[in-house]
């Protein structure tokens, strides 16, 4: 990697870092229900909106109240999208009016987009009309990062209250996290991007003249090429700023309707990160000590930043067996050198790369590279961020509250090192506690390798690859790892659109979103029902950077013995064939 690949990164990272404070303590604000300056602009539409849906937004919930609440909400939003899915011909416009999908596709694809995976086994240009995906998709892509903030805003609660049985209200978490986060934030971003040619149009198609025809299969020629429009500039700007990821055109932000200049690019790749890392700054001001957001977005960065220098470094150095041949793969003047294989060369294996970690360290899943064409060990480090369970950076509210799971754990941890009841920010960690956070931990490891493994033996599994031996396992592996842990990203050599993956992964994703949101909100009700503590001589500080170590060798851990064996199956076999002799 040259010096302007640094400098490309340290600019993201500058960026990133700058924006990230203002928003955090932004969003605070709008969680603790004071002022925030849009007030005077949206109170009327949020006044609206409670009256129409007959919600008493000052209304407390009990943390089994509030679970109540999402799942239904969640599952109504299901079935409307699954609905909207299979009906989607009986209201088809335009010249090239698309019909519905089949039901097990509309499951996976309903599943999908409300549980924020946004996992795609199907070419989004060419099977969805724009008003499927305005309507079914796009809403989803508001409401289902919205639920994760609002998961997050009731476990915060749930750390700063005392002696409470509540957590808040679940309607008006969601309904202020849409109106005055996600909202304000798309329309500038989709804005930003239709400025540097993201399409935003409601034409549906347009027919280009081709300046050099060529000849078809039939002898005759092809003078003509159907470009696919619509609103992709609004959809891609709530896609990245939600971490939901989905994309319009089927090669996702590779396509140049979706991402066509750097500075879209560099816009896109810094929405996958900047409400994450900002809520790390949101739970600081919450709970009122800003070292603490400090310490969770340094152990967040420390295993993003490690992540990011394995990828390059992979990606640069090449394919041995190439070189072998006599296969220049030096970066020169002429060439970018090192794998560029399934990258678009106005990106390059930096800025692809670092839109490949960034995707899956947060639960994005959006791509500008095909990660099925890495190196073993560049495409190891993608299907392991996922693997970790999606909480460097994590998910919009997903990752924080999954991050605040380990934190719980590393306490416990840390507690029976120095023979102490465990604590954390004045609250007693007992066994209800490291049950619902063990609960939420360990669940999407147990569906990801169950699942990898039904699919690897299982005939309708196995008639999916496209590949055979190791590849061909990652391909599955990797598949899973992104359903169970809610990102969506694929190795695209897993043909997934059959009755058999589009169930498997949709029962994956119900399962990788549910199963840690309902032991979160369990673990915040229980956090609120207790009293303080005030912190004594044996407290463990949890803003040191020894607690940061403590945190990330915790998380590393679990990911590690959860996913070694099966990953030395596939990416690390695969990387030792491609260094071993011929």
């Amino acid at each position: 990697m040259g010096t302007s690949g640094f400098l490309r990164i340290a600019l993201f990272l500058l960026v990133l870092a700058g924006l990230a404070p203002p928003l955090g303590r932004y969003v605070a604000r709008v969680f603790a229900g004071r002022p925030c300056g849009l007030d005077r602009l949206l109170g009327g539409a949020e006044r609206l909106i409670y009256r129409l849906c007959g919600v008493r937004p000052d209304t407390d919930m009990t943390w089994t109240a509030y679970a109540a609440a999402l799942l239904a909400f969640n599952a109504v939003g299901i079935l409307a999208l699954y609905l909207l899915l299979r009906l989607q011909g009986l209201f088809a416009f335009g010249p090239a009016p698309l019909p519905g999908i089949p039901p097990h596709l509309a499951f996976n694809a309903a599943v999908s987009f409300a549980t924020n995976t946004n996992w795609q086994s199907y070419g989004g240009e060419w099977t969805l009309a724009p008003l499927t995906q305005m309507l079914g998709l796009t809403v989803q892509n508001f409401v289902s990062a919205a639920t994760g903030l609002a998961v997050l805003a009731a476990l915060i609660r749930g750390l700063v209250r005392r002696g409470a049985r509540g957590l808040g209200n679940f309607w008006t978490d969601l309904v202020r996290s849409t109106l005055y986060i996600l909202l304000p934030l798309s329309l500038l971003l989709a804005l930003l991007l239709a400025s540097q040619g993201v399409v935003q149009t409601f034409s549906t198609r347009v027919e280009a003249t081709l300046l050099a025809p060529p000849t078809g299969a039939d002898g005759s020629v092809v003078a003509t090429q159907t470009l696919v429009l619509g609103p992709v500039a609004s959809q891609v700007a709530i896609k990245q700023l939600g971490t939901n990821g989905g994309g319009y055109f089927n090669v996702n932000s590779a396509h140049p309707f979706e991402n066509p200049t750097p500075l879209s690019g560099f816009l896109e790749m810094l929405a996958i990160l900047l409400v994450p890392a900002a809520l790390c700054h949101t739970f600081g001001h919450l709970v009122r000590d800003a070292r603490q957001g400090w310490a969770v977005l340094a152990a967040m960065a420390l295993v993003f930043l490690a992540s990011l220098a394995v990828c390059v470094r992979a990606e640069q150095a090449g394919n041995p067996r190439l070189a072998a041949l006599g296969l220049d793969q030096q970066a020169s003047a002429l060439q970018p050198g090192g794998n560029m294989e399934g990258k678009e060369v106005r990106f390059g294996i930096v800025d692809s790369a670092l839109w490949a970690t960034a995707t899956t360290a947060a639960s994005n899943g959006s791509v500008n590279a095909m990660h099925d064409s890495f190196t073993p060990l560049g495409g190891l480090v993608p299907m392991w961020l996922m693997q970790l369970g999606e909480v460097v950076f994590g998910g919009v509210g997903s990752g924080l509250y999954g991050v605040l799971l380990f934190v719980v754990v590393a306490v416990f941890i840390a507690g029976l090192m120095v023979g102490r009841t465990p604590e954390y920010l004045g609250k007693k960690i007992g066994a209800h506690e490291m049950k619902m956070a063990a609960l939420g931990i360990l669940v999407p490891p147990m569906v990801v390798l169950t699942g990898t493994a039904i699919a690897a033996v299982a005939p309708a599994g196995v008639a999916g690859l496209a590949n055979p031996g190791p590849h061909g396992f990652s391909e599955i592996l990797y598949a899973f790892s992104s359903a169970g842990n809610n990102n969506g990203s694929a190795f695209a050599g897993l043909s997934a659109n059959t009755p058999f993956y589009n169930l498997a992964l949709g029962l994956a994703m119900l399962f990788g979103r549910y199963w840690v949101a309902v032991p979160a909100l369990a673990l915040a009700g229980s956090l609120a029902g207790k009293g303080f503590t005030p912190p004594g001589a044996g407290t463990l500080p949890t803003h040191t950077p020894l607690f940061v170590a403590l945190l990330v060798g915790t998380i590393l851990l679990v990911g590690a013995l959860s996913f070694l064996p099966a990953l030395a199956l596939g990416p690390i076999v695969e990387h030792l064939q491609m260094v071993s002799a011929p």
